[in-house]
């Protein structure tokens, strides 16, 4: 009837704005789905029952993109072209009913799609990713999260070709068709928005459990994979029957399907997709086994399961009215998620990693063109926003709330949440409003946390008076100018606090409080800080203390107190608090390598000297049996780069890498004999296991095995090779190949190499471990690592068109490798800003949502001298310029400029 139309407009992109925000005019109360697939195209065929709410209207939309319309009507009528019209962006219908039912045919080509949104083939197997705005490249529909609608989906294919068709609900029908075609029929009995839906048809194999829940209903689980990938579910099961149970037990959540599935696809945008009932997951979040899987790739599955399941109710039987709320259910998943994991494994050491993410990416965020409140108030492509920012950050204010109510007051106020709003989609001030109701406090203050962009910046100074035995803390709060703001209002920031003296942690008690009020452990008490500048006053203080602030790192802000080095060491040493001894080891780190960045910048490194202070205290904690192996490696490895220019107005990247390259090469000579005492007393010939004590032991190895190998002796590189030749674990492995490569030793540079392409040899074969070895390569911090990478792009195992492969070349080089992407090549120091360009226009055209994402570390211009700003400034032009840039480019360049 009419030919696809290009879904790249031609004009500027439309802003949305949250102010803007209109109820639709109709809803639609059933949506019956038929999907033909076939090898060069795919019909689909639908049913929308709709029925008008609110006043009449004369015309209807309905989103719709890259369709070709083959017909189009309404109660069985088809209807003509001047009862209708259809364009790029959609369908609109021309004085439409009060209630009827619209049929639309149309056809659409997965194998065309490279977008990876809507329909879409990943090797073997279609699949469908419709979150944000996906399900419009699918059929015609009314593609917002606040149109829920009752699914049923029948899947027509090729019974050889696709023995396996999902959706979402629960199968009521499945049978074979003429020409050897089946078909399957499945009911989502639970409404849900377009964004919500899933489909997937292929070969596929899988493993099946049950889980019973709390009210004995039983369960069926099904992770279905690759035939090859078969051997690598059983740890993704595990993981999804402990977070059902997490679930029942925190929350009070039952699983309401009769069935819940997992599928693992190879090519995916993001990480997982919590589609109802049937969750479709990156294979990276799926698959794990010893043999190819790193610890951190056992807890990244472990975690991502968790947050998809978690979605049942938190995004799923409860969702978000529209795009901006996109942090309601996000925020509070991740937060969900992180508390199950810390309950799986070790609190303090989740914490830690959940912190040094916010620090390192979405504080810069918060820093940059980009920046956006959890809420935001306006956006070009909602995909853009699916950032630190809305996940995280929106996760650390969930965790304030917690806090400030306690467990048991926020238990009641989340039961009230979904008592009150289960099958609607709703706002970020309805999820406060049930926090309020519980505790019958007034979070008026409070919600500024979703309306202000910004990272607080929280100064304390203190003052002992010995006479009266006082001990006070200022605290005084203000918020840098960001783009949608520039006059920030004071938030509401609880800053949990301890007091250390001689002999122990102080009893807290503050002016005016009665001893009857003070709990019996009273050693640690959270203040809130709601005024631009507030003082607490403790009384009967025996001695001038060294305060812990911020403890567990009670809210996003940057704190600054004039600890002096001898207050970090002794914080680093005798805390209660297991995040703040991290925090004062990476303080102390930050103290010292700023002289060393200093001296780089004086021209003066080569007199330096350490302080021995903190050499020493590195040495206590290693000498310190008691303490918790995984701590101790986060308390010895320094400071990430990203946040170390964090500390800066300009980023110094050369003394930034070569203060820290001295000081790690610095730790590893003074502390030689004291990491050998770590790899000896570790036994590499024990069975692997995940839990967090074998977690924490080969993590404290390898922390010292990558010291070592700075400035090796015959003995570390020898300890080195056999790891790797004989290690029965993808962690050990992979950590002796990187202590390897990254070594900058002549004698083991030409091991390294060996090494390299023998384990590419080995797992060729195995596309997760692949990635990594390409990302270890893209991560190498040696001179001229651009032409590495670009050969890497030559290389058989690279796939232009594969998100995980691309994030693990281009992005990795480009985000993680600062002191290679900032100089470029020898004769050329703008190449890294170049080839970063010229990778993004190029899949634009392709996969906007990928291209969009590898932009940020150009974004961050102004961050650098005149000359490098100057440099990065213009490749955003060039993207700019770029013919048909997408909406998702067009807008993060245009805000970067």
């Amino acid at each position: 009837m009419n030919a696809p139309v290009s879904p790249q407009a031609s004009d500027a992109p439309n802003t949305v704005y949250l102010k803007d925000y209109q109820p639709p005019s109709y809803r639609i109360e059933k949506t019956q789905l038929r999907v033909d697939i076939g090898e060069q195209s795919t019909r689909v065929s639908s049913s929308l029952s709709l029925e008008r709410q609110g006043e009449a209207c004369d015309r209807l939309f309905l989103h719709g993109e890259a369709l070709e319309l083959v017909s189009v009507a309404i109660n069985d009528r088809t209807l003509s072209s001047e009862q209708y019209h259809v364009d790029e962006k959609g369908l609109t219908l021309l004085n439409p009913p009060e209630s009827f039912t619209l049929q639309t045919e149309v056809n659409i080509y997965p194998k065309q799609n490279t977008s990876l949104e809507g329909l879409y083939k990943s090797r073997s197997s279609y699949c469908t990713q419709c979150e944000a705005e996906g399900f419009r490249k699918i059929t015609y529909f009314l593609d917002r999260p606040d149109v829920m609608s009752d699914f049923t989906t029948t899947i027509i294919a090729d019974r050889a070709t696709c023995p396996v068709l999902l959706s979402n609900g629960n199968r009521i029908d499945s049978g074979t068709l003429e020409g050897g075609r089946h078909f399957a029929t499945w009911h989502d009995p639970f409404k849900k928005p377009a964004y919500l839906f899933a489909l997937v048809a292929g070969d596929l194999a899988s493993i099946q459990d049950e889980f019973i829940t709390q009210s004995g209903r039983r369960v069926a689980l099904e992770i279905f994979v690759e035939p090859k990938d078969l051997d690598k579910c059983d740890h993704a099961m595990s993981s999804l029957k402990h977070s059902m149970a997490w679930d029942e037990k925190v929350y009070g959540r039952e699983y309401d399907l009769d069935i819940f599935m997992i599928v693992a696809v190879d090519d995916f945008n993001m990480g997982a997709m919590e589609n109802k009932g049937l969750n479709i997951f990156n294979t990276s979040c799926v698959l794990a086994k010893p043999e190819t899987t790193t610890d951190a790739g056992f807890q990244r599955v472990e975690g991502v399961v968790a947050h998809e399941y978690f979605h049942n109710w938190s995004g799923n039987r409860v969702t978000c009215r529209d795009w901006f709320q996109l942090s309601l259910k996000e925020g509070f998943t991740v937060y969900r998620d992180a508390c199950f994991s810390a309950d799986m494994g070790s609190s303090t050491v989740k914490r830690v990693e959940d912190v040094s993410l916010l620090r390192a990416y979405q504080f810069a965020e918060d820093a940059g063109p980009m920046a956006h409140p959890i809420r935001p108030a306006s956006f070009i492509e909602i995909s853009n926003f699916y950032t630190v920012t809305i996940y995280e950050k929106g996760a650390e204010v969930v965790r304030m709330l917690a806090n400030l109510l306690g467990p048991v007051e926020f238990r009641k106020a989340t039961d009230l949440y979904f008592e009150r709003h289960d099958g609607q989609a709703v706002t970020t001030e309805d999820f406060v409003q049930a926090m309020a109701d519980v505790s019958g406090w007034d979070l008026t203050q409070f919600k500024r946390w979703y309306d202000q962009a910004g990272t607080p910046r929280v100064k304390v100074t203190d003052h002992y008076h010995e006479d009266s035995r006082q001990y006070s803390l200022t605290f005084s709060q203000s918020t840098p100018a960001t783009p949608e703001c520039s006059d920030k209002q004071p938030f509401h920031i609880p800053i949990a606090v301890g007091l250390l003296g001689g002999a122990g942690e102080l009893a807290l008690k503050l002016e005016g409080e009665e001893l009857t009020d003070l709990p019996e452990d009273n050693t640690h008490k959270v203040l809130e800080l709601t005024e631009a500048e507030q003082t607490f006053v403790f009384t009967d203080v025996p001695e001038h203390p060294v305060p812990s602030l911020l403890r567990g790192f009670s809210a996003p802000v940057k704190l600054s107190f004039a600890y002096s080095r001898q207050d970090l060491a002794e914080l680093m040493q005798r805390d209660s608090d297991g995040f703040n001894r991290w925090e004062a080891s990476q303080n102390l780190a930050l103290a010292v390598l700023d002289d060393a960045i200093v001296a780089y910048q004086q021209g003066k490194l080569d007199s330096f000297t350490v302080d021995p202070m903190l050499i020493e205290s590195y040495r206590q904690l290693l000498a310190d049996a008691e303490l918790d192996q995984a701590m101790v490696a986060l308390m010895l490895t320094l400071p990430s780069q990203d946040y170390i220019a964090e500390q800066y107005e300009v980023v110094d990247v050369e003394a930034i890498y070569t203060a820290r390259r001295l000081l790690a090469k610095t730790i590893a000579c003074e502390l030689a004999d004291s990491l050998r005492a770590v790899l000896e007393s570790y036994d590499n010939t024990q069975a692997y296991r995940a839990d967090a004590d074998s977690i924490a032991a080969r993590s404290l190895k390898n922390t010292a095995l990558g010291y070592l190998l700075l400035e090796p002796s015959q003995s570390d590189t020898d300890y080195a090779l056999a790891q790797f030749s004989n290690a029965n674990n993808m962690t050990d492995e992979v950590s002796a190949l990187s202590a390897l490569l990254y070594s900058e030793s002549p004698q083991v540079a030409e091991h390294a190499e060996r090494a390299l392409a023998e384990f590419y040899t080995k797992w060729q074969d195995e596309a997760l471990v692949v990635n990594q070895w390409l990302s270890l390569q893209a991560r190498d911090p040696r001179p001229n690592a651009l032409l590495r990478v670009k050969a890497l792009l030559e290389h058989p195992a690279y796939d232009g068109t594969n998100p995980n492969k691309i994030r693990a070349v281009i992005g990795a080089f480009c985000m993680a490798n600062p002191i290679n992407f900032h100089t470029g090549l020898l004769d050329d120091p703008s190449a890294g800003y170049r080839f970063l360009a010229d990778q993004v226009i190029a899949l634009d055209a392709k996969n906007p949502q990928i291209a969009a994402r590898l932009i940020t570390p150009l974004t961050r211009w102004r961050r650098y001298s005149e000359v490098r700003g100057q440099a990065m400034r213009s490749q955003l032009a060039r993207i700019q310029a770029a013919p048909g840039l997408s909406g998702d480019s067009y807008e993060i360049v245009t805000k970067s400029l």
